[in-house]
């Protein structure tokens, strides 16, 4: 652990939090970049669209700072400035995706019950897609009372689903004018148009319900759970820390 010198690079609330519980685990971490530096560690995800790093500053310029046998640790670092690098990228991490995605569903539930004029308790709510924020979602909505139904493509996750007691429909036979509330979690355009006036969360990478009152609800862990995000990066770190 001694031997692990941890430099951040760019901002967010969750990493603030991550910082702090590291530092209380006795990791080292610098304020400047140094070429004493082990390990660069970036927001998750890392890059805003434009390919700055999230919370300001330039990648290219920042590694010239840095060691060149550094690990970069983030999420989505699949960019031409760090090949040849030594990476650890969360988003493909898959202990780190499924406990994100329990995170992602609590605040999830939290977006809809901001916006809701009723509670969950027999509320129907519809759930597109079974991967793993459709299963963690619509197990937290069923056991606050709602009327899950469950979209999802493969006959195999439907014959799954209604053994677990689900309304599962395809993709061809759902009417999402009977739902009082319909989350997407599939990261393509499964919907293009949305009839009905119910709640409409989208929650997918790329947009899945093509209407203009969805709600695009990417990346809440960080912005609604920062201090959860934070712990999790932390506890999927340290024992890579440690290992090293």
């Amino acid at each position: 652990m001694d031997d692990c010198i941890i430099y951040t690079a760019g901002y967010s609330p969750a990493m603030s939090y991550c910082i702090q519980i590291l530092k209380k685990a006795g990791f080292t971490l610098l304020s400047e970049p140094s070429m004493e530096v082990t390990h660069l560690l970036l927001p998750v995800p890392s890059f805003t669209p434009d390919g700055s790093i999230v919370g300001g500053g330039n990648l290219r310029t920042l590694l010239t700072l840095l060691p060149g046998n550094i690990t970069v640790i983030g999420g989505n670092l699949d960019c031409p400035e760090l090949v040849g690098y030594a990476t650890v990228d969360l988003l493909q991490d898959e202990s780190y995706l499924t406990a994100n995605a329990k995170i992602t569903a609590y605040c999830a539930i939290k977006v809809a019950l901001n916006q809701l004029p009723v509670i969950l308790d027999e509320c129907p709510v519809l759930v597109i897609g079974w991967g793993r924020i459709g299963k963690c979602l619509s197990r937290l909505l069923r056991q606050m009372g709602a009327k899950v139904t469950v979209c999802a493509r493969k006959a195999k996750d439907r014959n799954i689903l209604s053994a677990m007691g689900y309304d599962a429909v395809d993709f061809h036979e759902v009417d999402l004018s009977a739902y009082k509330v319909v989350y997407n979690t599939a990261p393509t355009m499964v919907f293009p148009t949305c009839p009905g006036n119910g709640l409409k969360i989208d929650l997918a990478s790329r947009l899945g319900l093509g209407s203009p009152d969805v709600i695009w609800a990417r990346g809440l862990p960080g912005k609604d759970a920062p201090e959860s995000s934070g712990k999790l990066i932390a506890k999927t770190l340290i024992p890579i820390f440690r290992k090293e």
